[in-house]
């Protein structure tokens, strides 16, 4: 199990970024998939996750009607549209597989991880 994050990178608040997620070596239906988000000296959180079976959504507080998960499986990609960015969601951000696939998005319930990808909100 395979999962490669991409799409970080320096944006001024209130711009926009696309992060994907590419997944291999495993069917990607039927797992849940989650982007977390770690700041430093904060623990990782839950940004948004999406179920394996009908495509549940979470989104936390801070990035509701901001960030919107969508997944391909067809293409094995999962993607988090970001915008309106603020200075807050700067962090590295990781996407991670859950093979239970229900839409429990804390950090423990995923047992794959990718690498991450630093986002950086600042003017």
């Amino acid at each position: 199990v395979q999962l490669q994050a991409s799409g970080g990178g320096l944006v001024q608040p209130g711009g926009s970024l696309r992060l994907s997620c590419a997944a291999s070596g495993f069917t990607l239906d039927y797992y849940a998939i989650g982007w977390f988000r770690q700041a430093p000296g904060k623990e990782r959180e839950g940004v948004s996750c999406i179920s394996s079976s009908d495509g549940s959504t979470y989104y936390g507080d801070s990035v509701k009607g901001r960030f919107t998960i969508s997944r391909d499986n067809a293409k094995k990609m999962v993607y988090l549209q970001m915008n309106s960015l603020k200075p807050e969601d700067t962090a590295v951000y990781y996407c991670a597989a859950d093979p239970v696939g229900g839409l429990d998005c804390r950090p423990p319930e995923y047992t794959y991880w990718g690498q991450g990808t630093l986002v950086t909100v600042s003017s």
